[in-house]
């Protein structure tokens, strides 16, 4: 649905209130909710890998030209946006049926920029 800029508070007429655009082939919307509204990090893009082959790839693409590696999977691209490149096999090591394991993988994740699958697998292992 479009909205007249005189619908909604703290913008001018002729801004742009909803934008619809694509990311790695899926659909977002955005809204200008007004300068009332900046940009944090309180808002990430999550990007589910199915292993570490495209966690690697999205990491790169996403941390050239100026990108940011943060902690545990997180990362700001060249424009700011936040993002976490994490595979659904993390799940396994950090709430697997091992509560030890668990932690150690834990601890292996904190200790991480990009995730590494092989090293939280060794440490849930114990190996």
């Amino acid at each position: 649905n479009w909205i007249a800029p005189t619908d909604t508070p703290g913008n001018k007429e002729g801004e742009e209130i909803v934008v619809n655009f694509t990311i790695f082939g899926r659909p977002f919307i955005g809204l200008n909710g007004g300068p009332q509204f900046p940009h944090s990090e309180a808002i990430s893009f999550q990007i589910p890998c199915k292993d570490q082959a495209e966690i690697d790839k999205y990491w790169s693409i996403l941390t050239s030209d100026g990108g940011q590696e943060s902690q545990c999977g997180w990362l700001k691209d060249k424009f700011g946006i936040s993002w976490q490149v994490i595979s659904h096999e993390m799940n396994h090591y950090l709430g697997g049926l091992d509560p030890e394991g668990s932690k150690r993988a834990t601890q292996a994740m904190l200790q991480m920029k990009k995730i590494d699958l092989a090293a939280m697998k060794r440490a849930y292992e114990g190996s």
